[in-house]
């Protein structure tokens, strides 16, 4: 966890950036991942020579040359432990006119740690600036991989601006939630092909850590983990950057995190290669027959991202993996054929298990779009018995834009560290969300459809002929008059209204489009 007085550093590196002319969230973020990831090479460079001193031997991986370069200069001045206590003139023209040169050609050469530094640039001229971030991320005790991922999430956290093609952030807590009820295993391979910032391939990490803390100390699994269990896609090289980044400071050696436009490009390669999927693809429209995966036109002919995402899921999944993945509402309830269709894959050809309906305040100030969690398991051969539907309310937070924290911190996200009230259940559903869901195949049958929780029959959805998802189709509201002894029980009211206009308008949207 962060300290206040590392998070007071961070922001004034943050502001120093505004001020000196960096104003872009994601350009900030970008320039501290590049300096981020040249102590990453120093440090490499040291664990290697440190090896070979104690063991005799010569290193088996140098990343910095020895001797001088073409000009006389020492390479070892590329090192962060070298340039961090030049003069500040000096150190900008160091890291600048020679240490980038060097990490664009580690990404020339396709090096596993400079993949990524292709067109790697300082983005800023301002060598204070330049003094004063080195100094401060020198600082940090960046050998605890709990204070190095808490200070990148800290940072990514300051992104407050929507990207391009629909791209924004995954608060941190819905991945957890998504992480927690698919439960990953120290065998799986997880993949994330709308990698973003590399956000649910960190918390399946995480989660392995925590829950299987044997499997780092078991040799096979180990290097299972660090080197072929996380993959993730963007087409994005900032994006890439970044997520590449925030998997090595969580302690994940050598992800395959990757340039791909996952629905343009064909899947042959990686058909039923992985064995769980977790994200969050933007929904941004359409695009042409002829820009799409014609293996994915053959799973469900149409032009919506969203639907094409769901069919390149079920392309990459192999027999008997999981999902958990966020879908517009649209999605549920949408009347064209390729939006029955593909609810009709789910429900009759696999596994659909879940529907977790979110707030729709829950991606603000990012999006105010309606969305869901759809969890479903691949097989080829049916196998949906009745499906869990959760109507959650409230996610902790203020569902505005300023998303405020309604509780505590330890009564917030999915894994609190006690059992929540009744009155702060209302203001956090996640809790109840995962206890529920372990419960699906059980009492959770016994639920009335006024719950806020309940299973529908596969043969009720089948009957719809739309197969419907939508939760209001299935959902039963107990008819009571109706008191107001209380200021608070109007906003309740007036907070449920709001969400169902939302959804109406949602649902027209989807209809129109």
């Amino acid at each position: 966890m962060l300290t206040g007085d590392i998070r007071n550093q961070v922001d004034q590196i943050w502001n120093a950036f505004w001020s000196g002319g960096v104003s872009n969230p994601l350009s900030v973020i970008e320039q501290i991942t590049y300096l981020l990831f040249i102590k990453r090479l120093d440090d490499l460079h040291t664990l290697e020579e440190n090896k070979a001193a104690n063991l005799g031997i010569a290193m088996e991986r140098r990343i910095f040359p020895e001797g001088n370069d073409e000009q006389g200069r020492p390479y070892s001045d590329l090192r962060w432990s070298r340039f961090k206590n030049f003069e500040a003139r000096e150190m900008m023209d160091v890291v600048a006119e020679r240490v980038f040169p060097f990490l664009r050609a580690l990404g020339e050469e396709g090096s596993s740690y400079g993949k990524h530094m292709e067109g790697a640039r300082l983005g800023f001229s301002n060598a204070s600036l330049l003094a004063k971030t080195v100094d401060m991320l020198d600082k940090i005790p960046m050998e605890d991989r709990d204070t190095k991922g808490d200070l990148y999430e800290y940072m990514l956290g300051k992104i407050a601006s929507a990207g391009t093609n629909g791209q924004f952030r995954t608060p941190r807590h819905i991945i957890q939630t998504m992480v927690e009820m698919m439960r990953p295993t120290p065998e799986d391979v997880i993949c994330d092909p709308a990698l973003g910032t590399a956000g649910f391939l960190v918390a399946a990490g995480e989660y392995i850590r925590d829950n299987h803390p044997q499997a780092l100390r078991d040799e096979k699994l180990r290097k299972h983990f660090h080197n072929n269990m996380f993959h993730g896609f963007d087409f994005d090289p900032t994006m890439l950057r970044i997520g590449s980044m925030n998997m090595t400071l969580h302690g994940v050696d050598n992800p395959d995190v990757s340039y791909r436009d996952s629905l343009a490009q064909e899947h042959d390669r990686d058909a039923d290669r992985y064995s769980l999927i977790l994200a969050n693809p933007p929904f941004a429209g359409s695009l042409d027959y002829e820009q799409t995966a014609k293996d994915l036109q053959q799973i469900v002919k149409t032009k919506k991202t969203e639907l094409l995402f769901l069919a390149l899921f079920l392309r990459l999944l192999k027999t008997g993996g999981r999902a958990a993945v966020v879908v517009p509402d649209g999605v549920l309830f949408g009347s064209s054929k390729a939006h029955q269709e593909l609810r009709r894959l789910l429900v009759e050809d696999h596994k659909l298990e879940g529907v977790l309906k979110l707030p729709s305040g829950v991606f603000r100030p990012y999006a105010g779009v309606s969305t869901a969690i759809l969890l479903f398991t691949k097989t080829g051969v049916g196998g949906t018995d009745h499906v869990w539907f959760y109507d959650m309310q409230a996610d902790g937070y203020s569902l505005d834009d300023k998303r405020n924290a309604l509780l505590p911190d330890d009564k917030l996200g999915v894994l609190t560290q006690s059992p929540l009230s009744a009155e702060e259940h209302s203001k956090n559903n996640l809790p109840d969300v995962l206890i529920r869901w372990d419960k699906r195949g059980g009492e959770e049958r016994e639920n009335p459809r006024t719950a806020q929780s309940f299973t529908v029959p596969k043969e009720e959805i089948a009957a719809t002929g739309t197969y419907d998802l939508s939760l209001n189709r299935y959902k039963e509201v107990e008819h009571e008059e109706v008191t107001h002894d209380k200021p608070a029980d109007i906003i309740q009211e007036l907070r449920t209204l709001e969400q169902e206009i939302s959804d109406g308008l949602t649902k027209l949207e989807a209809m129109l489009g």
